[in-house]
């Protein structure tokens, strides 16, 4: 079981990026998606294309980090914020996944991404294989 654990983890680790990876170009491909979700479901009215590339870049750095594990206590704790918050901030969407007449049944696929990002937070320290291993403070690892 020892051996087959990070193996497991890289692969959590690689299609938790993919997704995110998707999600970030969708703001440089789609701007205009981004403001929508951005003032839907955050709140956040009046974005402009231009920071809608800017989250997108911070978020391409950030899950770029996350991928290449380093300083994982934050990369990873980050990924792991940010998507609970994507998942729990659409929460009427669950309540009613058929409203409307438009199935957002998709929705529902964030919950096992999120457990997840939560079993590659906890299991940090035995995810090491294809890592840039950078010395950092012991806390960020």
């Amino acid at each position: 079981m020892h051996n087959r654990l990070p193996i497991a983890l890289l692969c959590i680790r690689i299609s938790v990026f993919l997704v995110m990876l998707v999600w970030s170009l969708d703001k440089f491909v789609a701007p205009q998606h981004g403001v929508e979700v951005f003032q839907y479901f955050y709140f956040l009215p009046g974005l402009s294309p231009g920071m809608i590339n800017a989250i997108g870049v911070l978020q391409l750095i950030l899950i770029t980090v996350f991928v290449l594990g380093i300083a994982r206590r934050l990369s990873y704790g980050i990924v792991l914020l940010t998507h609970a918050v994507a998942t729990v901030t659409p929460f009427a969407l669950y309540l009613d996944p058929w409203a409307a007449g438009s199935p957002n049944i998709l929705f529902f696929a964030a919950w096992p991404m999120l457990a997840a990002c939560f079993a590659l937070y906890l299991l940090r320290a035995d995810d090491r294989l294809l890592r840039v291993n950078i010395p950092l403070a012991r806390w960020m690892e």
